[in-house]
């Protein structure tokens, strides 16, 4: 049996956003169980040359529903300023883009089957088949991005797990 483009899309989308609501969860659930502040991961950094907790989290809207709408319009750019949320806003959106994916239809998505999605960054413009703008753009974007808000929790001190990250999997024979 072959993956459709919604599979390996959406899909996965929805699992790494399953890991994302439950890494958030225990954040939340850390901050409060030792008197923190959880807006204080918000701008949370693993490096001064790296961009923060914030940025990291609505990544995964942008590699999400944006590039679900790349899909349609045939070009994918980074956002030009990221919206400011506190922690609670930061799961907000995450429920929100959960709620939005699984109301995306398989047709929607197949439609875009073999279609040219052109990314553009200043300059510069790379053309993908929609399947390869989701394989080798967007899928490994959104887990280098839930993987880093992975590591911001787990260094403030977060206890979390592989299996926090992984998500909902898609299992069965």
């Amino acid at each position: 049996m072959s993956n459709s483009l919604f599979d390996i899309s959406v899909g996965s989308y929805l699992q790494a956003l399953s890991g994302m609501t439950t890494v958030l969860e225990k954040g939340a659930v850390f901050a409060a169980d030792n008197g923190l502040n959880a807006d204080d991961f918000v701008s949370a950094k693993l490096h001064d040359d790296m961009l923060p907790f914030l940025f990291q989290v609505n990544c995964a809207r942008m590699h999400t529903i944006d590039a679900l709408e790349s899909l349609k319009s045939g070009e994918f750019s980074p956002p030009k300023s990221i919206t400011q949320r506190d922690y609670k806003g930061l799961q907000q959106m995450i429920a929100d883009t959960t709620a939005e994916l699984n109301a995306v239809s398989a047709d929607e998505v197949n439609s875009a089957q073999g279609k040219t999605v052109t990314f553009k960054f200043g300059k510069r413009e790379i053309p993908f088949t929609a399947e390869n703008f989701i394989l080798s753009f967007s899928l490994p974007n959104l887990n280098f991005h839930t993987a880093t808000a992975y590591d911001i929790l787990r260094m403030q001190g977060v206890p979390l797990g592989k299996g926090d990250f992984l998500g909902q999997m898609r299992i069965g024979v």
